[in-house]
């Protein structure tokens, strides 16, 4: 295959690779995906939404842990960002959570002083999860989480 896709040997003066990548495709039960508005309501919708789709999974030991995470993502949001919000969870190997904006500013954490009243959402974000991060999308940013699942309720 490479040889049939690269120039003649004798013209390349480096190697070349072919990289090859397996995705893992969800099913559809194992993906849930909620529109918000930009309003201080949206926190406890996300909430809700949570608890009761988690539930459904059979997945209540994570319950506390992403209603807790959601809760801080989507508050930045409606804080810091604009709307509209998409809150996505998906169940596969972990647990991911996304909530999506139509910002371009990325977040950072913040080193917030003893006496003052924020700062610490991202911090907690880092505690409470085993990886997160954020990336562009057409329309603004996505910031994502992982957390483990518990033994026994891996998705599909």
């Amino acid at each position: 295959m490479i040889a049939g896709l690269l120039p003649d040997r004798g013209s390349l003066s480096d190697d070349g690779a072919l990289l090859v990548a397996r995705t893992h495709a969800l099913a559809a039960e194992d993906i849930s995906c909620l529109r918000l508005q930009n309003d201080p309501t949206a926190a406890g919708q996300a909430r809700r939404h949570v608890r009761a789709q988690l539930t459904a999974w059979g997945l209540d030991e994570v319950i506390m842990t992403t209603e807790l995470v959601v809760s801080e993502l989507v508050s930045n949001v409606v804080r810091h960002a604009r709307g509209p919000i998409t809150l996505r969870l998906l169940r596969g190997r972990t647990l991911v959570c996304e909530v999506a904006d139509a910002s371009p500013v990325m977040p950072r954490i913040r080193r917030a002083a003893d006496t003052d009243e924020g700062g610490r959402g991202l911090q907690l974000i880092a505690a409470v999860s085993s990886r997160w991060g954020a990336r562009y999308t057409a329309s603004g940013k996505c910031i994502w989480t992982e957390q483990p699942l518990p033994a026994g309720a891996l998705g599909a």
